[in-house]
């Protein structure tokens, strides 16, 4: 009988695929791990932790020094039951936390942002990716992002933040539902002058699924590999750790480690976690393990008996 796992990529994260992220070129033979600064007052894990700028900064700087290759930074909660902000209140809150990670870090920044305002002030702050978790469905997004010049991550979700968890639906299995779903949507931003080496897809787990959904996500992600781009995973702290462990969000370290390990051998390309060096470790011991072959057959009476 064939194992799940021998429908696991043997190269991962692809070869010698590199993503021009504005003056930084990302590198994604191997899994890269993004780091989440969230400048909000309400974000679920984080919230009102890094809002003063300098606590921006130093948060950013550790994350980099625990091998971030990417800071993702995001003015506006997307947590479930989160209310949205207007445009001006996300630009105060993003834009100079971009300028001072750009102008005294150097750090490849992504804009976690649905708002067409955002990306192009954070672009011209220098910023080098925009990951959206509305799929640049907002109204003038998709003209910014095409004009921005930036790689953008296309998320996919069942509803808004405020009521994507009240009853999250599928009529076929959510892993097929989240790749139809990317691959319209992937056709769309390239008609609109969106090219294709410009693009990251993400299953957006957490956002309009059920712990039943996320889990089956998981399991069969690597069948998303199918649509031939970049993928972007985001589990950390998530209630489905909270709800399979029983574990408050400061507690879900070592499950978010565990989701982040299985993501690897499912083919994710990028990792936006909180816990950056502990993910970075996992992230590295399992592509560690993923490149050794282990040429078939392989039987039992290989094994040497030893002296009990």
């Amino acid at each position: 009988m064939k194992s799940t796992l021998d429908t696991y990529p043997q190269r991962v994260a692809g070869s010698d695929l590199q993503l021009r992220c504005g003056r930084h070129l990302l590198d994604l033979s191997f899994p890269r791990v993004m780091g989440i600064l969230n400048v909000t007052p309400d974000s679920f894990s984080d919230g009102g932790q890094h809002v003063a700028l300098d606590d921006a900064l130093r948060h950013a700087e550790q994350m980099l020094a625990e091998g971030a290759a990417i800071i993702d930074v995001g003015g506006e909660s997307t947590r479930p039951g989160a209310l949205a902000i207007g445009s001006q209140e996300e630009l105060d809150r993003v834009a100079p936390v971009v300028e001072r990670l750009v102008r005294e870090l150097d750090a490849l920044v992504s804009v976690d942002t649905s708002c067409p305002a955002v990306m192009r002030e954070a672009s011209g702050l220098g910023a080098g990716m925009i990951n959206d978790v509305r799929a640049l469905e907002r109204e003038g997004a998709l003209l910014a992002a095409v004009g921005s010049g930036l790689p953008v991550c296309l998320m996919h979700r069942q509803g808004e933040p405020q009521d994507m968890q009240q009853a999250p639906n599928y009529q076929q299995p959510v892993e097929v539902e989240v790749a139809e779903y990317l691959a319209r949507r992937v056709a769309e931003c390239e008609a609109a002058g969106l090219r294709r080496n410009r693009l990251l897809i993400d299953p957006g787990f957490g956002f309009g699924k059920t712990v039943e959904h996320n889990l089956r996500l998981l399991k069969c992600m690597a069948s998303l590999q199918a649509l031939g781009l970049p993928l972007l995973v985001g589990m950390s702290r998530k209630s489905m750790i909270g709800k399979v462990l029983g574990r408050p969000v400061e507690e879900r370290l070592f499950g978010g480690v565990a989701l982040a390990a299985m993501a690897v051998e499912r083919g994710a390309n990028i990792l936006r976690v909180h816990d950056v060096a502990a993910t970075v470790d996992a992230v590295n011991m399992t592509w560690a393990v993923l490149q050794e072959g282990c040429e078939p057959p392989f039987e039992l009476s290989m094994i040497k008996e030893f002296g009990a």
